[in-house]
């Protein structure tokens, strides 16, 4: 309540899609807000924590990808599995989240990594969580401050976060590797692969077993959803290039990239669009490749 009541004070609303670092900036240090660092290197998982470690946003906490916001992998797996729901709101809440927090996430690469935790906390039926448009190179950029070394320990809490983060998980969120196979046979249905075009051609693989993608997906690269200064492209241009791929009704679409993670960048460009109802494959291409049955393409 304190939060809601300082936003208002200022003439703001609660942040649901993306939040810009001068709005941040004005609530850095307001009850009820929880800012979180998920800054990640797929080829060095510690070098997020480290950077973190180096500077950070102050008083932010930091969530690492692999141990914070995935499951351990399994045999039939993809390489970011979804966490248990009790599991992650567990650890969402030792990040300060809780009923009423306004959450704000952030990285270093174009909300590539702070999209998946803005994913997840809608999953879990918390709205009140933004990712910071142009990252922490725009935070910068306007003046903003950093902080090095540890989170600091939490000196005041929101009204409400004394009641808790009790999730809701949304299962209309979420396709299995059984829906996606049938989606293949749905002319309506819009199968939108996140991955780089020569990653989704098949030309490179760095990291799964197999190059290529699903038979019958497009490629929307999560950067056609980014302005050259990394923010993301005004939600006109957005709703334009998403249409333009056949996105005519948004709950028809489900997003996919090589583990569930920059997908979630997709699904975050849709809403600021205004296209809300698409679904995540969380297992996405690791996951499809795993069974050597499933057809893959190329070119």
């Amino acid at each position: 309540m304190k939060l809601r009541r300082h936003r208002a004070k200022l003439g703001l609303v609660g942040f649901q899609t993306l939040i810009d670092a001068a709005s941040l900036q004005q609530l850095l240090g307001s009850p009820g807000l929880a800012v979180v660092d998920c800054r990640f290197d797929l080829a060095n998982p510690q070098a997020g924590r480290q950077t973190f470690l180096a500077g950070h946003i102050p008083g932010a906490r930091y969530a690492d990808l692999n141990k914070d916001l995935s499951a351990p992998v399994s045999l039939s797996s993809g390489r970011h599995p979804l966490p248990e729901t009790e599991v992650l709101a567990e650890r969402l809440g030792k990040l300060g989240v809780a009923y009423g927090t306004q959450v704000v996430a952030y990285d270093d690469t174009n909300g590539s990594f702070a999209a998946r935790l803005w994913w997840l906390l809608r999953w879990l039926g918390h709205a009140d969580v933004a990712v910071l448009d142009g990252g922490l190179a725009a935070w910068i950029a306007a003046g903003g401050a950093l902080q090095a070394g540890e989170a600091q320990a939490k000196t005041h809490e929101d009204e409400d976060s004394t009641r808790g983060f009790s999730p809701r998980t949304a299962a209309n969120f979420v396709a299995s590797t059984d829906e996606v196979m049938q989606a293949l046979a749905d002319p309506e249905r819009l199968l939108v692969d996140a991955r780089a075009p020569e990653r989704f051609a098949g030309r490179v693989e760095p990291l799964d077993t197999v190059a290529g993608h699903i038979p019958g997906a497009v490629n929307h690269p999560y950067t056609a959803n980014l302005a050259a200064d990394g923010r993301f492209l005004p939600p006109g241009e957005l709703r334009r290039r998403w249409q333009t791929l056949g996105a005519v009704d948004p709950r028809n679409i489900i997003a996919m990239c090589g583990s569930g993670v920059t997908a979630c960048h997709n699904l975050l460009s849709l809403e600021v669009a205004g296209l809300s109802g698409a679904k995540l494959y969380a297992g996405s291409w690791s996951e499809w490749v795993r069974d050597a049955e499933r057809p893959v393409a190329r070119g």
